[in-house]
């Protein structure tokens, strides 16, 4: 797996709640690329917890649609937005001493509508909660104009 270099670092404003590493109430995601899939490794805390000891089900979906953004962001080398996200929660998610697996990949693009697979996997390689995102994406102009996308690079590039 390669590590993808983040382009909004040096941004002025970037301060996205999934992976931006200086917000303090943020997730400070990090992903990689692996072959078709992007990936990311992140445990939770008991801040995250919906019910006791549970990953909260909001937290997952932003997870998910985070890691589809990335997707979009590496693979089609744009910028998109989420149009519809279907989730289905599979098994609950602990927030104790749980290391998960993001993986998510692109199932079929047509035009500017590209739907994106994402799993959340547990420590015990389970499959917990699955979702597909529609994604709207824009023209790599328009992205670099309106959304201050930069190339997506990783390590090496």
């Amino acid at each position: 797996m390669k590590r993808i270099l983040n382009p909004w670092l040096a941004t002025e404003g970037y301060n996205c709640i999934g992976c931006a590493p200086h917000n303090p109430i943020g997730l400070h995601l990090h992903f990689y690329e692996d072959g078709d899939d992007i990936v990311s490794i992140w445990t939770p805390t008991p801040d995250h917890q919906g019910w006791f000891n549970t990953l909260h089900g909001g937290v997952q979906a932003l997870l998910l649609d985070e890691i589809c953004g990335w997707v979009i962001s590496r693979k089609l080398q744009t910028a998109g937005v989420t149009s519809k996200m279907e989730t289905r929660y599979k098994h609950p998610i602990s927030t104790v001493n749980n290391e998960l697996t993001l993986r998510a990949h692109i199932r079929e693009q047509r035009r500017n509508i590209v739907l994106v697979d994402a799993t959340i996997t547990d420590a015990s390689q389970t499959i917990c909660t699955e979702a597909t995102c529609t994604y709207f994406t824009f023209s790599r102009e328009k992205a670099e104009k309106d959304m201050h996308f930069q190339p997506c690079l990783v390590e090496g590039e």
